[in-house]
């Protein structure tokens, strides 16, 4: 791999301090770099937009956290580019190469030996009055919910045209086992393997304490009716792009037909991941 996109998180310095060691370092290894037009005026180099770089890359290596990753993802899908993701941020459960770790990590990715894990995406579609004004690709989750002074919402719910419930709640996730340690986490959903074929569906604060989450197979198509007055209901994805709903608006959910390809040039154990990230097993 010799052409690399460089994506930073947009207003911090520490990408910028390690990409003026490490582009050197690259172009000693005859790689083309490709660096995002935010970060670029920084090193004095010529930029270009984010949603170009997929199109020129053989890989992408994200400085960050798992924000920044996502909101990635998301562009690099359709392309199917590889992701490295440099934790810059907190918990970093996507973004798993530490700053100390980047040289040895690219070393393995340059040489092709790098291992590598496909996520999958789901596909979120708003239809109203029959037709469709908005789809969205996510990695983590697409969730319905109501602003802070909204009511609880309802949503009449289906799996594969086959009733579920109405839920009435504070909103609904439907989560992908990549964000199955985000916001279905917060509200107590299961964790699940990050390669594992399933989907949950969580419902955020039910008004029925026996509306518990439910895990699904990764192959079944989600449809959301929303039945209340829309008292600012918003549809977002990983939690980053948003959409407002209107009553009777139908949110279809499924498979997207793309990937995250993630790379993982170290030693990896989910459980360990867990451990540090999550502190299981202190007290």
């Amino acid at each position: 791999m010799k052409r690399i996109g460089i994506i930073c998180k947009a207003g911090r310095a520490e990408p910028v301090e390690i990409l003026r060691e490490l582009l050197p370092w690259l172009k000693e290894r005859g790689a083309e770099v490709f660096i995002d037009s935010e970060t670029a005026p920084s090193l004095e180099m010529k930029g270009y937009p984010r949603s170009e770089i997929p199109s020129l890359s053989e890989v992408i290596v994200v400085f960050g956290g798992d924000g920044t990753l996502l909101s990635v993802a998301r562009v690099a899908c359709e392309k199917e580019v590889p992701i490295l993701g440099v934790n810059l941020g907190g918990l970093g459960f996507i973004t798993e190469v530490p700053r100390t770790a980047i040289f040895d990590a690219l070393e393995i990715v340059l040489s092709g030996r790098s291992a590598h894990e496909d996520r999958l995406m789901l596909t979120a579609r708003v239809q109203r009055g029959g037709e469709r004004v908005a789809e969205y690709s996510a990695l983590n989750d697409v969730v319905i919910n109501k602003g802070a002074l909204a009511r609880i919402i309802e949503l009449e719910t289906f799996v594969d045209g086959r009733y579920v419930t109405d839920f009435r709640a504070d909103g609904l996730i439907v989560s992908t086992p990549t964000g199955s340690t985000a916001y279905n986490l917060s509200a107590d959903g299961p964790i699940l393997y990050p390669t594992t074929g399933c989907v949950i569906l969580t419902p955020i604060c039910p008004h029925m304490l026996t509306n518990r989450p439910i895990v699904l197979p990764d192959d079944v198509v989600i449809e959301a009716c929303l039945k209340s007055p829309a008292e600012d209901v918003l549809l977002t994805v990983d939690g980053q792009v948003g959409f407002s709903l209107r009553r009777d608006d139908r949110i279809v959910i499924e498979k997207s037909p793309f990937r995250t390809r993630l790379l993982i040039p170290r030693e990896r154990n989910f459980f360990n991941v867990l451990r540090t990230k999550l502190k299981w097993g202190e007290r």
